[in-house]
């Protein structure tokens, strides 16, 4: 049972990381869902962490896509799992920082006493995204339900039009301005005047960096190896997305992909639709010291910001930073390492841009940029490009990767920042000692 202690904030422990490999939509994970992947991550975890699954208080997880058949995805992890039933279970969605949200929402619960230990995460199925029929289609389906006579069941079928019964896929614009996520960062791309080489650039030091770290076996402790069901005769080991062939000159061979004229944004630098799950073990500091865990860091602060969608979507990080940097007590200096997440090489470069920048600073209201990021430090085992972007999964996996590089380089503290749909970004702190 979680802890009486009310005396303040207790420190949160990340006391491990674990994901799936990550994967291309339609590939190695097609024939699963977002419960499956769930699933399969969560039981690893708790097997190779030698956990008790009866001293676990919680469960946060989170879906951006949901599973139309199992929408409260944390409570069906559980159960699916194999988990105590006993075990609280909620789902959180925040976009593509659903799992920093996971990870927040968990880490409040600790710091206030309410759990000692909760498993929090994402998961999400590319491979698996619903489907939805029209408004009229669905209409006539439910008065269809209500016959009583099959002519009275096939009567509200004679008033639909052939377009009433195409398909309607999941929305990928802003309800709110009507652009996609591309075109958004298309936008930011010419507005803040960065290259197309200076985008491509980023992606090849994405795959550059994360071939180097599967190379090297930087991800064989935090990628768990999946025996593909329902047949089992395959297994899933790395990530399939990331070029260890990849080359400046063979991404910049790639055509734009939104603004066929001027755009600069290619499938190249760009991350791909994905599937996999991530999820982290979270104990407060003195559980995990009286269970016998010596953690990996501590969850030292985070923020979370908005902006207008329809001025740059994207940059939502920039305007979260030094609200996190504030309440660690830090300034951009006294950070090691940078993990950003990469939905675009143009986000990436846009945020970089405006935290530098005295004109941002003024727009934002700041007395001063928060300062330049190291490059050096910046994503150093791979970001999204190369690994893969599952939107529920991708915070958790950010998080895992720069807690372990810490620990490999001797560094102390970490920032993590997400950018997501509707003008939001995420950022979150970490600490070693």
């Amino acid at each position: 049972m979680a802890s009486e202690k009310r005396n303040g904030p207790r420190r949160v422990a990340i006391v491990r990381g674990l994901r799936t490999p990550f994967v291309k939509a339609g590939s190695v994970f097609s024939g699963l869902t977002a419960l499956d992947l769930g699933r399969l991550v969560v039981q690893e975890l708790v097997q190779k962490t030698d956990l008790d699954p009866n001293v676990i208080d919680q469960v946060v997880f989170g879906q951006v896509i949901p599973t139309l058949t199992a929408p409260s995805i944390a409570r069906e992890v559980v159960i699916a799992a194999g988990l105590p039933k006993k075990i609280d279970a909620f789902t959180v969605s925040r976009a593509c920082a659903t799992s920093i949200q996971a990870l927040t929402t968990a880490a409040n619960a600790i710091a206030t006493g309410e759990a000692d230990v909760i498993i929090a995460g994402g998961t999400e199925s590319m491979s698996d995204a619903p489907i939805f029929t029209s408004r009229p289609l669905a209409h006539a389906l439910v008065a269809a339900s209500k016959g009583r006579s099959l002519p009275d069941k096939l009567k509200p079928f004679q008033r639909l039009k052939a377009k009433d019964l195409l398909p309607v896929p999941p929305a990928i614009a802003e309800y709110s301005t009507g652009m996609t996520m591309g075109e958004s960062a298309e936008k930011m791309a010419k507005e803040n005047g960065i290259s197309r080489e200076e985008q491509d650039r980023i992606a090849f030091n994405s795959h550059r960096n994360a071939a180097k770290a599967w190379k090297d076996g930087l991800f064989d402790n935090e990628v768990m190896h999946v025996v593909v069901p329902p047949k089992f005769d395959k297994t899933a080991e790395r990530d399939n997305i990331v070029r260890e062939d990849s080359s400046m000159e063979a991404l910049g061979q790639l055509k734009p992909a939104f603004d066929r004229k001027y755009g600069t944004i290619t499938a190249g630098n760009a991350s791909p639709l994905t599937d996999g799950a991530a999820a982290l073990l979270l104990m407060s500091e003195e559980k995990a010291r009286a269970l016998g865990y010596e953690p990996l860091g501590f969850l030292r602060s985070h923020a979370y910001a908005a902006t207008d969608p329809g001025d740059q979507l994207l940059q939502g990080p920039a305007y979260a930073v030094p609200t996190a940097l504030k309440r660690a007590g830090m300034t951009l200096a006294d950070i090691d390492l940078v993990e950003m997440h990469e939905a675009f090489a143009a986000q990436v470069a846009s945020n970089i841009q405006a935290l530098a920048s005295q004109a941002f600073a003024k727009k934002a209201g700041w007395s001063a940029p928060v300062g330049e990021i190291d490059r050096e430090r910046l994503n150093v085992t791979g970001g999204s490009i190369a690994i893969g972007h599952p939107f529920g999964a991708t915070g958790a996996r950010i998080v895992t990767q720069a807690i372990n590089e810490l620990k490999r380089r001797n560094k102390n503290t970490a920032m993590c920042t997400v950018c997501a749909a509707g003008g939001l970004g995420a950022v979150v702190i970490l600490e070693r000692a």
